[in-house]
C-alpha cells in the first residue's frame, strides 16, 4: 500500500538540499513550519513546482549584498506567467573551507564551490591557496556532499552549519570576503490575494523600454520620480530577441495600495510595452517608507476629485 502523496497545500519548494542558505530562509516563514519541504535543484524547478500547482510557493534568492541581483531568478520572473512574490527574507552569508578528515589546508589544490559562494569568498581563496582550481556546484551544500563522490576537488566552500549534515572537517571559517553580506531570498505563489499595506513595503516589477531610443530610460525612471517614488533596487537585463533590448528588474518603496505607486505604474503602462506586476509585500527589515509629504495619497484622490469636478461641471 502506498503511502498519500503530500498535497500541493502542504509543500513548498525550495534550492536543496539540507543546510542550503535557502533552506535557512524558508525556515523564516511562519506557515511553512510543520509543512513538506521539497527540495529542488535550481530555480526553474522551483518555478516549475508552482506553476504547476506541485507545490504552494518556493523560495529562491533574487539579490546578494555583495554580487548583486540573481539573473537567473531575475529572468525566470520575467519569463514564467502567473508568479507573484509574496513576502522576503534576509539570510547572513558566510562560508566555511570544509574537506574530508585528515585533509590539511596545504593539501587543497581544487575547490567545489558555487558560484555565488565562489565570488563572495574568491579574494581569501586567492590569498590563501594561490594555485587552487574552481568546480562549480549547483548549491553550497551540493559542493561540500561532492566530496564523497567521484570528485576532484579536495576542498569545498559550505554554509557554517554543514558539519551538522556531514562528517567533514573545517579548514577555515568566515573565509567570506564580506562580514556583512547578505542575502535576499523571496517566497514566490500564484496567489493572487495582496497583502494588506503595513507602511512598511515594498513593490517589485519587470518593465520593459518602449524602444532603443534616447530618453527611453529618462521616461521610465520619471514615472517614478516625479510621483516621490524611491527605487531600491534597479537592474538591467537583456530580453534576448535582438541587440539593444532590455527589461529593467524594479524594486521601489510601497505597496500598489498607496496613491503614488498606483499612480506611477500607470504612468508605466502607457509608456511601456509590458510591465509584469511581480507583487507588493512587507519588507523583511521592517523599515517604514519615508517620502514628502506632497506625495501623501490625499493629495492624488483631491486632485482626482477636482478632475471629476470639472469633467462634470460642478461649480468651483
Amino acid at each position: 500500500m502506498h503511502a498519500a502523496a503530500t498535497p500541493p497545500e502542504e509543500t513548498y519548494s525550495y534550492l536543496g538540499p539540507a543546510g542550503t542558505f535557502t533552506e535557512a530562509a524558508l525556515k523564516q516563514v511562519p506557515e511553512a513550519a510543520g509543512k513538506h519541504w521539497r527540495s529542488v535543484n535550481n530555480v526553474g524547478e522551483a518555478l516549475a513546482d508552482v506553476t504547476s500547482g506541485r507545490s504552494i510557493a518556493a523560495m529562491i534568492a533574487i539579490e546578494n549584498s555583495v554580487e548583486g541581483g540573481v539573473s537567473a531568478t531575475q529572468d525566470a520572473l520575467a519569463t514564467v506567467p502567473g508568479l507573484r512574490i509574496v513576502g522576503e527574507y534576509l539570510v547572513p552569508v558566510n562560508f566555511v573551507l570544509v574537506a574530508r578528515p585528515g585533509t590539511r589546508l596545504g593539501d587543497v589544490h581544487i575547490v567545489n564551490a558555487h558560484p555565488v559562494a565562489y565570488a563572495q569568498s574568491r579574494g581569501w581563496l586567492e590569498r590563501e591557496l594561490p594555485d587552487h582550481g574552481h568546480i562549480p556546484a549547483t548549491s553550497n551544500v551540493q559542493a561540500a556532499a561532492s566530496l564523497f563522490e567521484d570528485s576532484q576537488a579536495d576542498a569545498a566552500v559550505a554554509p557554517p552549519g554543514i558539519t551538522e549534515h556531514l562528517d567533514l572537517e573545517v579548514l577555515a571559517r568566515d573565509i567570506g570576503d564580506n562580514p556583512n553580506a547578505v542575502t535576499r531570498f523571496v517566497l514566490v505563489s500564484r496567489s493572487r490575494v495582496l497583502a494588506e499595506p503595513t507602511g512598511a513595503d515594498k513593490t517589485s516589477l519587470i518593465v520593459e523600454l518602449a524602444d532603443d531610443e534616447p530618453g527611453s530610460l529618462l521616461a521610465m525612471l520619471e514615472q517614478f520620480s516625479t510621483r516621490g517614488v524611491n527605487l531600491s533596487l534597479l537592474e538591467s537585463r537583456p530580453i534576448g530577441d535582438e541587440l539593444g533590448r532590455y527589461r529593467f528588474v524594479v524594486d521601489l518603496d510601497g505597496h500598489i495600495a498607496d496613491e503614488r505607486v498606483a499612480d506611477a505604474l500607470l504612468g508605466l503602462r502607457r509608456t511601456s510595452p509590458n510591465v509584469i506586476f511581480l507583487g507588493s509585500y512587507p519588507r523583511a527589515d521592517k523599515r517604514e517608507i519615508e517620502y514628502h509629504s506632497k506625495f501623501e495619497d490625499e493629495i492624488f484622490i483631491e486632485a482626482r476629485d477636482w478632475l471629476r469636478g470639472l469633467l462634470s461641471g460642478e461649480p468651483d
